[in-house]
C-alpha cells in the first residue's frame, strides 16, 4: 500500500504574561536600548506595539519593507489611524516604483533610533519583515559575507541597539488565516484594486509593483488581463498564507540562532 507523508504543525511557542513595569524600569535605566514587537501578518503586532508605546512613552520604527512606500497604503496595511498620536518612523519615505533595499533601511533605522534616543523617547521597532529586524539588532556589517539569518554577535560598532528586548505576538495557524482573509476581503472592498490601478495610470512600472509581491503582484496581473477577479483574490489568500508561515519560520530561526523572543497573546 501506499504510504503517506503527514504533514507536521509546528508547535507554537507558549505565551507568556510580561510585567510592564518591569520592562519600563528596565528601558530607563538601560538595561533595554529598544523594544522590538514582531510577528506573522494579521497577528496584531501594530496595535500591541502602539499600546506599548503609549504606556512607556514611546515612538515606532515601522520595519515593513513596503510600507516605507508611498501612496501603497490599503495593500500594505498601513493603518495610520492605528497610531493615534504615537509618533512613527520609516513609513512613506520613498516612492513607489523605487527599490528600497535591507542597507538603505538599516541607514535610516539608525537615524531615526538615534534621534528617539536623543530625545528621551522608548524605541519600539515593530514590523514583520525578519531581514530588517535582524539587520539591525545584530549590527549586520554588509561588508561581510555573514548571512542575515546567522546567530547574532556581540556589537562593538557604535549607533547599534546593544540590548534589544524581543516580544512576539502569537496567534494560531488557524486564526490567523481566517483573519487574513477577512482583512483582504476588507481591503478589496475598501478600494485596493482602485489604489494599485492609480499607481499604474501615475507611471509606476508594472514590474515594479510585481516585485513587490503579494498584493501588488496579484492585483497588478488581474489589472493586466492575465487573472479572473476570483483566480487573483484566491492566489492571493494562499500567498499571503504562506507568507505568515515564513515569517514565523524566520522568528523561530532567530531563537536558535540565540534571540529570546517573549511571545505573548494580544
Amino acid at each position: 500500500m501506499p504510504r503517506f507523508k503527514h504533514s507536521i504543525v509546528a508547535e507554537l511557542p507558549a505565551p507568556e504574561q510580561l510585567d510592564l513595569a518591569l520592562l519600563a524600569r528596565d528601558c530607563a535605566d538601560g538595561a533595554c536600548d529598544l523594544i522590538v514587537v514582531l510577528g506573522p501578518t494579521a497577528s496584531g503586532k501594530t496595535r500591541y506595539a502602539v499600546s506599548l508605546a503609549e504606556r512607556l512613552g514611546g515612538e515606532i520604527i515601522s520595519a515593513d519593507s513596503r510600507q516605507v512606500y508611498r501612496g501603497m497604503d490599503i495593500g500594505t496595511g498601513k493603518d495610520l489611524a492605528e497610531y493615534g498620536s504615537v509618533p512613527y518612523h520609516l513609513i512613506d519615505i520613498a516612492e513607489p516604483g523605487m527599490q528600497y533595499n535591507v542597507w538603505q533601511f538599516q541607514q535610516d533605522f539608525l537615524r531615526a533610533y538615534a534621534d528617539i534616543r536623543r530625545r528621551g523617547a522608548v524605541p519600539i521597532l515593530c514590523g514583520g519583515t525578519g531581514m530588517y529586524i535582524n539587520a539591525v539588532t545584530r549590527g549586520y556589517d554588509f561588508s561581510e559575507k555573514t548571512p542575515l539569518s546567522a546567530a547574532r554577535e556581540d556589537i562593538s560598532r557604535e549607533g547599534f541597539p546593544q540590548r534589544p528586548f524581543f516580544i512576539g505576538t502569537l496567534v494560531d495557524r488557524d486564526t490567523r488565516n481566517a483573519r487574513i482573509d477577512a482583512r483582504l476581503d476588507a481591503r478589496l472592498q475598501e478600494g485596493m484594486v482602485e489604489e494599485i490601478r492609480g499607481l499604474l495610470e501615475h507611471g509606476v512600472p508594472a514590474e515594479a509593483l510585481i516585485s513587490y509581491g503579494l498584493e501588488y503582484k496579484f492585483v497588478t496581473l488581474y489589472l493586466q488581463g492575465e487573472l479572473s477577479f476570483a483566480e487573483m483574490r484566491e492566489k492571493l489568500a494562499t500567498a499571503i498564507h504562506q507568507f505568515a508561515k515564513r515569517q514565523m519560520t524566520w522568528f523561530r530561526g532567530m531563537e536558535r540562532s540565540g534571540a529570546v523572543i517573549h511571545w505573548v497573546e494580544v
